[in-house]
């Protein structure tokens, strides 16, 4: 059991906190918003104004309570990088400079998205 749930999130997430994204699948595709958080033991993130839901919350000092909406996190699988340079969601590929830094590259213009 426990090499079981291991084995289940040894997947890597190739995306960082702030990166331009897309859905690519489910009711919010082809929305484009920045990564708020990565969750990466359950292989999810929270990105800016998708997926937004509906939260009771009590009052609180802070806030009066009700109903707010708020974003839920999706499945990374669900999304791409945007390349700043070409403008489209691209998969990514890493180089190593001269300095032995790792940078991601967009596959298809070749430019570095890592700066």
């Amino acid at each position: 059991m426990l090499w079981e749930m291991h084995y289940m999130n040894k997947a890597k997430c190739r995306l960082k906190k702030d990166d331009k994204v897309k859905v690519i699948s489910g009711k919010e595709k082809g929305k484009i918003g920045k990564v708020l958080k990565i969750y990466h033991k359950k292989n999810r993130i929270l990105i800016e104004n998708i997926n937004k839901v509906k939260k009771h919350e009590k009052p609180t000092d802070k806030s009066a309570g009700g109903i707010v909406d708020k974003e839920a996190p999706v499945h990374w699988s669900n999304v791409m990088l945007m390349c700043s340079k070409c403008f489209a969601p691209v998969r990514i590929k890493f180089q190593y400079q001269d300095d032995n830094k790792k940078v991601r590259v967009c596959r298809k213009c070749n430019d570095f998205i890592d700066s």
